[in-house]
């Protein structure tokens, strides 16, 4: 069995796949917007420029992602995105990108666990966990 994360950005859907790409590397493998869609019944009116359904990996991790309803309030509460980082430079240098539109929530310290930890809700409203381990 295999569970994948789907992602529905509101309407900023591929703002933030273009904002992941730059900062994270991310790889989209696929991108389908409204009006390439060969079920055009499906399509609501005005949606033509908006992601329909995209696929993009984040290292070895799979995602799917939409503009959902496109109603400009993307809501991703109950979860968080966890991110391992190899360095204290790569971590903070995510914790600072992710920032930007965003807010810091918890800064980059060292854990009771071991190595380091901090936590980011990005401009988008996703909440990222941040660790180095070693």
């Amino acid at each position: 069995m295999k569970v994948e994360t789907h992602l529905n950005f509101e309407g900023k859907c591929e703002q933030a796949l273009t904002f992941y790409q730059k900062l994270l590397g991310i790889e989209v493998s696929m991108l389908m917007k409204y009006r390439e869609s060969p079920d055009q019944s499906l399509c609501p009116e005005g949606f033509g420029d908006k992601v329909m359904h995209a696929n993009f990996k984040i290292g070895e991790t799979a995602f799917m992602a939409s503009d959902g309803g496109c109603t400009g309030k993307p809501n991703f509460s109950g979860f968080s995105l966890s991110f391992n980082a190899e360095s204290e430079t790569e971590a903070q240098r995510i914790i600072k990108g992710l920032s930007e539109g965003g807010k810091v929530t918890t800064s980059l310290a060292s854990s009771f666990w071991g190595g380091l930890y901090g936590e980011v809700t990005d401009q988008f409203g996703l909440t990222w966990m941040i660790s180095v381990f070693g």
